[in-house]
């Protein structure tokens, strides 16, 4: 597959072949959605917790006498039929990540990378370089009609590009080592640096 590599301030900069095996997948939502359900999973903190009967702070003193009140026999209000008592089976800290094969997680990625080619959403440009300057950062990516963008660099990311990409809403940038399906499926247009495309040719191949 044959692309156009463009400069940021619109000007071509010649082209680049995609290797088919990684930009020209045919997109299965399946795993797709397996990745997607896998990363969030592990993103998710897990820190939901409620007091249960041995939490919750109250009298140990039997309620009223085992006999003669006309009313179920209780021994402690911490049960969780009174009000204030214990949760039964209430959520506890835990860890929601799961397992995902690596080669699907790998599989997952080009995918992503070749849906975004089919849809017309991907773009390649030169460099990501910036004078650190938001407000001319901002006109060129409005110039080039990016809303929501995710930009992929190389190994490493300029950091003066960074710095001005910062202030701009709807544009993030990550190293090519960061690159994942969730970023790259919840935006408009993915756009990938030459030297981007190196580093994840060389990383999926």
């Amino acid at each position: 597959m044959k692309l156009d590599v463009i400069k940021l301030d619109g000007g071509t900069a010649g082209s680049v072949e995609l290797v088919d095996d990684i930009f020209g997948l045919e997109p299965r939502a399946d795993i797709l959605h397996r990745v997607v359900r896998w990363q969030r999973a592990r993103a998710q903190a897990g820190t939901h917790a409620t007091l249960g009967r041995s939490e919750v702070s109250y009298s140990t003193k039997k309620i009223y006498r085992q006999k003669g009140t006309g009313g179920a026999r209780h021994g402690s209000r911490k049960a969780p039929i009174f009000r204030k008592g214990g949760i039964y089976k209430g959520p506890t800290p835990r860890s929601h990540a799961f397992d995902l094969p690596k080669k699907v997680r790998q599989l997952g990625l080009k995918l992503a990378l070749s849906a975004k080619a089919k849809a017309g959403a991907l773009v390649v440009i030169d460099e990501a370089t910036s004078n650190g300057k938001s407000a001319v950062l901002a006109k060129q990516v409005k110039d080039l009609g990016w809303k929501r963008a995710l930009i992929i660099d190389g190994a490493a990311v300029n950091e003066t590009f960074a710095q001005a990409a910062r202030n701009i809403d709807g544009l993030d940038i990550l190293p090519s080592v960061g690159a994942n399906v969730y970023d790259i499926l919840k935006r408009d247009t993915l756009v990938i640096t030459k030297a981007g495309v190196e580093a994840l040719e060389a990383r999926l191949k």
